[in-house]
């Protein structure tokens, strides 16, 4: 005879067993609201910043500003904030990849003799 588990001894009220059935996190409109005034705010920074000569900053600053933005609508309107580790681990395996190959990229950049063959 099999044995069989009551329902209180099979739930999980820690959903270790499966994370994707878990409570979902509701984002309110005030939030939302407040990323886009960020997301307003910091493209208004990037077209003022635009404007003023920093010479080989601009660039660096200019990407900054925008790294500062992609990262608001990841953790934001993609709800990675309200997701379970695995989730964020994923996020960030896709970062490290796309470091890694942007530094392979410039390493090559930089390393080619330009004008010199």
């Amino acid at each position: 005879m099999a044995h069989q588990i009551s329902h209180d001894q099979a739930h999980d009220p820690m959903n270790v067993t499966n994370p994707e059935h878990a409570e979902h996190h509701i984002v309110t409109p005030v939030q939302y609201s407040m990323v886009f005034g960020t997301l307003l705010l910091f493209t208004g920074i990037t077209v003022w910043v635009a404007y003023i000569d920093l010479k080989v900053f601009n660039p660096i600053l200019a990407l900054a500003i925008a790294t500062f933005k992609a990262v608001v609508v990841v953790l934001f309107f993609m709800h990675v904030k309200y997701q379970s580790r695995l989730i964020k681990l994923t996020v960030a395996c896709g970062l490290f990849t796309f470091t890694v190959l942007t530094i392979m990229t410039l390493s090559d950049y930089i390393s080619r003799s330009w004008g010199l063959w």
